[in-house]
């Protein structure tokens, strides 16, 4: 990834202001906060972040919101792992159960599509310490804005029949 403005610049959709180098890659933000994909391929992704001081909350453990961060970049990553570059899609839904705190060291992020419904992909992720204790699980519902024209590398056991659209605008 390529920042091609001071990235202390406001976001202007319009221009051209960071470059990806590639389908399955890291965001400005995602480099910010130090994360690193390990692995992504077919349908799943694992990624890291260390914990440095400016990811502390208040009581000097990792924050929350950081860790949510890395479990939902991993979950992005494997959805793309079963899509055509450049397919659209965003985070509908996502749920993240805290089971430990994380006091110091890197988190590992190991994401796992579970199902495809259509649109619809639903994505596990589990967060490890480097103690490999469980630290976190989370869950996310994600919704591709037009359909995809591919699916994962061996996916069809978690194809699900299409449901009419009930729901939002997604």
């Amino acid at each position: 990834m390529k920042v091609l403005v001071d990235g202390d610049s406001p976001r202007n959709p319009a221009d051209s202001q960071f470059e990806m180098e590639g389908w399955v890659d890291l965001a400005p933000f995602e480099k910010l906060v130090g994360m690193s994909i390990i692995e992504a391929c077919d349908g799943r992704a694992v990624l890291t972040m260390p914990f440095v001081v400016k990811l502390s909350q208040g009581g000097g453990f990792l924050h929350g919101g950081a860790l949510t961060a890395l479990a939902d970049t991993a979950a992005a990553m494997a959805v793309k792992t079963c899509l055509p570059v450049s397919t659209p899609f965003a985070t509908r839904n996502l749920s993240m159960r805290f089971l430990a705190p994380v006091r110091q060291g890197t988190v590992t992020a190991a994401a796992t599509v579970k199902q495809i419904d259509g649109r619809r992909y639903l994505v596990h992720v589990d967060l490890q310490d480097d103690q490999d204790h469980a630290v976190a699980e989370f869950t996310a519902d994600f919704r591709l804005l037009r359909p995809a024209t591919g699916v994962c590398g061996d996916a069809e056991s978690l194809v699900a029949p299409a449901k009419p659209k009930t729901e939002g605008r997604y």
